[in-house]
């Protein structure tokens, strides 16, 4: 597709605001992917990148091409995921800034197509366990306290459950591994 013409632009240089859509609608998942690499839990992902997109439409006029706009949109999500990490800091504990950056770089190497293969490879994965311990693997990212409530309406302390649940990622882990190798080579 060509880059649109000056004249196409909308307000301020900008690309028409359905060009805009068009591309953020497609890299919304793999942007939402990156945030939660990032973020603890995915109501902040969905502010956050709520933000992010205000950001980018002002921002639009420093995009050169459609090729850049997930690279792009990447470091656009990136400071705003880590201005929301400063602001919970003062609530808990999260990750040092340092911890945050390096999962950052990380996850900002992958492109859109590896966080689809490792998305559908986890959903694939997850079928493959028990209703009961795919809500334990679940739990942990359901809010807080979900493990403990587990322990509460079943018949294990919560040490135990915690005990299962490493063996649970780990298993759910070479999984993923496993599904993700034959597309790799």
């Amino acid at each position: 597709m060509e880059a649109p013409n000056e004249h196409d632009r909308g307000p301020l240089g900008k690309l028409p605001e359905g060009e805009f859509m068009r591309l953020f609608i497609k890299h919304e998942p793999a942007l939402r992917a990156f945030a939660r690499s990032i973020l603890p839990d995915w109501h902040l992902v969905d502010d956050t990148l709520q933000e992010a997109s205000v950001t980018m439409w002002e921002k639009l006029g420093q995009l050169h091409d459609e090729a850049g706009f997930l690279p792009w949109a990447k470091v656009i999500v990136r400071f705003k995921c880590l201005s929301a990490v400063d602001k919970l800091r003062r609530d808990r504990h999260v990750l040092s800034q340092q911890v945050l950056e390096l999962i950052a770089d990380e996850a900002e190497a992958m492109d859109a197509e590896q966080y689809v293969a490792i998305r559908n490879a986890l959903s694939q994965c997850l079928t493959q366990f028990s209703p009961p311990h795919r809500e334990l693997l679940l739990a942990p990212y359901a809010g807080d306290g979900r493990v403990k409530q587990i322990a509460e309406q079943g018949s294990k302390s919560v040490n135990a459950l915690y005990k299962l649940l490493g063996r649970l990622r780990q298993k759910l882990a070479s999984c993923i591994r496993g599904q993700l190798l034959p597309e790799m080579s």
